[in-house]
């Protein structure tokens, strides 16, 4: 015992195991193996990242299934790696060169790639490091980069494949454009946001009449781009204008009139204008029609030379202003209203985002997307949870053609090179490129853009594990078991890894895919910079360590629930890492000379019944990790260490341990090391650190709980009977025990009891484990009732009720009834009062108009435990009452 710190050290003992681990090379799967193979490619996080608590839930919930099935039998691969993150990399070294005076573009490309590459050699391996914290058990001698050799080989083939079969093509379309970056972005970049703007109505007058419509726009400066006006065929006030042109307004030209059922005849005026080039429902109307598409943007979001000639060079904005001033010089502007509307702003710059007509490459995923849909409704891939499947679905069904080019430096570069002189696209694998295919001149330029970051994404399935070419892991680890990721990017990623999976290998990439929930703060807000409430899951891991937040997640991680995550309860399961710990210490300090975890052949009936809660409690482990329920998993093993092994069974072993012969102090003994040992092997998915330092001063353990066997049940059905026995004496001691709760019965209090039952193995039970009562409920007498009338007649009789009887206790010279009345009575006062004071606060409709939200969620929590005591104490008066 001397060795055993008093106190365990989270910090010394992570450091100490993880590197114990990796020095091992047990996180390493080996492709060879003959066991049954089970894979997870981790989502890679960006390489600007850092560990996050939504990344905390997820790695967690994959090291968890990862680090079961290794147990389990399997030949486990948890395939690390990082994503380039095109833009949001790019953004950052573009701020460090700023902060020294360069900038990117006289720098040069390749010259500024190479100061990329130098930070992410640098810097862009630190949420590698963070995750190793987390516990983490990946194949880090398999860890990928989404850029590197490999990666990009696979990049380049899958775009000259997709080129050559018609699917990828480059075309003229509407993208979301970010004037910063000067780059296209895809939806997940884009972040709507409500803000207070205005609703313009400008005059558009029909030529050669006096007649003219009222348009509403919120961006007065595109009607530069307007090439028509357009009407509902159907509507009286307009039919007889269709095919009429209207004098555009400020630009020295006319544009047609047309009837389209895309224009709703009840909202506004009942007239659009259609401006294609610069809104994505009008590109659409503009090709039914086949409208000229007019661009009036430069790629910076000034205005060009398509425009009227005072406007050009203006920057968006004050052209805005300038053309709302000469439309009401020219009596134009009819009027202006508030208008609360949504505005797309790119997520990293901040830039509201321009809807752009530009030359980019797309691909055609219709062709790719029906067997990715198939898939999922025949449940070759399975969501879970199913409610999932709608939003997939929901994509699915509406898909439209991917652009996939962006205008940045930092990223896989695509591999089209063209030539000045036939003008044919060499589209090859080829990373260097001399001549056109086609007229083989040396005069050719490769395309300037990269490719979409989820381009290479799409691949990581396969590619991380050697294709294109055939390789031993790729035979053994692919498809991939399941993908755990977050619901925002089923669409983004999940599906389009699901067509990239059909299209490049002919199979799925993954079995399943589990979706998490969300890590919200403990009222239930998303966590926000702005609000204040982001938890730091590295600050969590210094001050509580790694088990404790991981735990803590697991606990909450419920199908279709969101986590609501309280520092307070990541505090509480660090008392259940010093529970492990005092049971460690006991354990230690009671073993004979010689210990054993080897279980005895005559089991005592306490003995008997933990063993068989620790049955059930791996049935039901196994049972919730098997189908995704972590919450459900995690609660039953703490349920068994916490209240089962520690609270009960250490408790009615201590006589044995205490004062038994050396035989039964040694059987004792070795069923609570068999059970503390096996605990931590259950428990080590979860919280892998504390179980292996656990593990390792037990006797019966071997090299490491990492690669040691998942429990399975044993054999127990000889001891049916005592364990039904000793099920129903511990109903009467919990009864008991309830009993002296609701009364604040001091525990060293004896008690005098009496059981009423017709049940002769409970009778006999209660005389032959009556050290059980006394050690548990603290009952040094059990008599069996003969005369039940008697005794409830007997003032201050209070009654424990079990499904197996009933124990009646003689309280009345034990406790003042009227006493604690009046102390419940003022302690409900007490906490009425306080109550009261919220009650009226959130009662108050001036309140909840002006405080804050954060102050109105705290008084509402509060509100809420103070509600919950009352009704306690209303519990306990009432039964006082009974007995005065």
């Amino acid at each position: 015992m001397s060795s055993l710190a008093k106190y365990y050290d989270s910090q010394q003992s992570e450091r100490k195991w993880y590197q114990a681990w990796l020095d091992k090379n047990y996180f390493h799967a080996d492709e060879h193996s003959q066991k049954p193979a089970y894979s997870i490619v981790i989502p890679p996080p960006n390489v600007t990242g850092y560990l996050h608590i939504g990344h905390a839930l997820c790695m967690t919930l994959q090291d968890v299934l990862i680090r079961y099935k290794r147990m389990d039998g399997y030949e486990a691969l948890w395939l690390p790696g990082t994503d380039h993150a095109s833009i949001a990399t790019q953004i950052v070294v573009e701020k460090q060169l700023a902060e020294k005076g360069i900038d990117r573009v006289q720098l040069g490309r390749e010259a500024f790639l190479e100061k990329v590459w130098e930070w992410k050699e640098h810097s862009g391996s630190m949420i590698v490091e963070q995750l190793k914290r987390l516990g983490c058990s990946c194949d880090w001698e398999r860890e990928r980069f989404t850029m590197d050799e490999q990666c990009n080989r696979g990049v380049m083939e899958a775009f000259v494949r997709l080129y050559h079969e018609g699917i990828i093509y480059r075309g003229k379309r509407l993208v979301n454009w970010c004037p910063v970056q000067q780059t296209s972005l895809s939806d997940l970049e884009v972040i709507h946001e409500d803000v207070e703007g205005a609703m313009y109505y400008i005059r558009y007058p029909v030529e050669g009449s006096d007649e003219s419509f009222v348009i509403a726009t919120t961006r007065p400066e595109t009607l530069l781009g307007d090439t028509a006006v357009i009407v509902h065929p159907e509507d009286d006030r307009y039919r007889h204008l269709v095919g009429k042109r209207v004098v555009l307004p400020l630009c020295d030209r006319t544009i047609p009139v047309i009837g389209d059922d895309y224009v709703d005849r009840e909202f506004g005026s009942g007239a659009m204008k259609v401006t294609p080039a610069h809104d994505f429902n009008d590109f659409e109307i503009g090709k039914r029609h086949g409208l000229q598409m007019i661009n009036i943007f430069t790629d910076s979001a000034h205005i060009n030379d398509n425009a009227p000639v005072k406007y050009r060079r203006m920057e968006r904005f004050a052209a805005r202003k300038a053309i709302l001033e000469d439309l009401e010089g020219a009596e134009l502007l009819v009027k202006v209203d508030k208008h609360l509307h949504s505005v797309g702003k790119a997520e990293r710059s901040g830039a509201i985002v321009e809807p752009y007509l530009s030359d980019q490459w797309y691909v055609n995923v219709e062709v790719m997307a029906q067997k990715a849909s198939d898939t999922v409704r025949t449940k070759e891939v399975r969501f879970v949870p199913e409610n999932w499947e709608k939003t997939y679905f929901h994509w699915m069904d509406n898909i439209r053609d991917w652009c996939i080019s962006r205008q940045l430096w930092w990223g896989h570069r695509i591999p089209a090179w063209y030539c000045e002189e036939c003008g044919h696209i060499t589209v090859t694998v080829e990373m260097e490129v001399q001549r056109c295919e086609k007229c083989s001149s040396a005069h050719i330029r490769q395309d300037d853009d990269v490719l979409d970051t989820w381009f290479s994404s799409q691949l990581w399935p396969f590619a991380t594990m050697g294709w294109p070419g055939s390789t031993a892991t790729l035979e053994k680890f692919y498809p991939t078991s399941v993908l755990v990721t977050a619901f925002d990017i089923i669409f983004f990623w999940v599906a389009r890894m699901i067509m990239a999976g059909y299209t490049f290998t002919d199979q799925k990439p993954f079995q399943e895919v589990y979706i998490h929930a969300l890590v919200r703060d403990k009222y239930g807000r998303k966590m926000s910079k702005s609000v204040g409430n982001v938890i730091d899951p590295l600050g969590i891991i210094d001050q509580y360590g790694a088990d404790a937040l991981r735990f803590t997640l697991i606990s909450q991680a419920g199908q279709g629930r969101d986590i609501k995550l309280d520092i307070d309860r990541i505090e509480g399961y660090t008392t259940f890492v010093n529970k492990m710990w005092n049971a460690l210490r006991f354990t230690l300090h009671t073993m004979p000379e010689h210990p054993s975890s080897q279980l005895p052949e005559n089991l005592a009936i306490s003995d008997a019944w933990i063993l068989g809660r620790l049955n059930a409690t791996i049935a039901e482990v196994r049972r919730g990790l098997d189908g995704y329920q972590f919450n459900e998993a995690s609660a039953a093993i703490y349920r068994f260490i916490w209240q089962e092994l520690c609270d009960w069974y250490i408790e009615l072993a201590k006589h044995r341990l205490y004062k038994g012969s050396d035989e039964e102090k040694a059987g004792a003994s070795a069923v609570l090391c068999h059970c503390l040992l096996t605990s931590m092997k259950l428990l080590h998915p979860f919280m892998p650190f504390v179980t292996e330092e656990i593990y390792q001063q037990l006797p019966g353990h071997g090299e490491s709980v990492v690669i040691d066997h998942f429990p399975v049940e044993l054999d127990l059905s000889a001891h049916a009977e005592p364990i039904a026995v000793m099920e129903k004496v511990m109903a009467s001691i919990d009864s008991v025990r309830s009993v002296r709760g609701e009364m604040n019965i001091s525990p060293a209090q004896l008690l005098e009891a009496y059981l009423i039952t017709d049940d002769q193995q409970l009778q006999a039970a209660a005389s032959q484990y009556s050290d059980y009562f006394m050690a548990l409920a603290r009952v040094q007498t059990l008599h069996i009732a003969q005369d039940v009338q008697e005794l409830r007649g007997r003032k201050g009789m209070v009654s424990a009720v079990t499904s197996y009887g009933e124990i009646l206790l003689p309280l009345a010279d034990i406790v003042d009834f009227e006493a604690e009345l009046q102390r419940l009575q003022k302690e409900y006062d007490k906490v009425y009062k306080d109550f009261s004071v919220y009650d009226k606060k959130l009662s108050n409709e001036g309140f909840l108009r002006k405080a804050a939200e954060e102050v109105i969620l705290k008084d509402r929590h509060r509100h809420e435990e103070l509600k919950a005591i009352l009704e306690k104490l209303q519990t306990n008066m009432a039964q006082m009452k009974e007995h005065l």
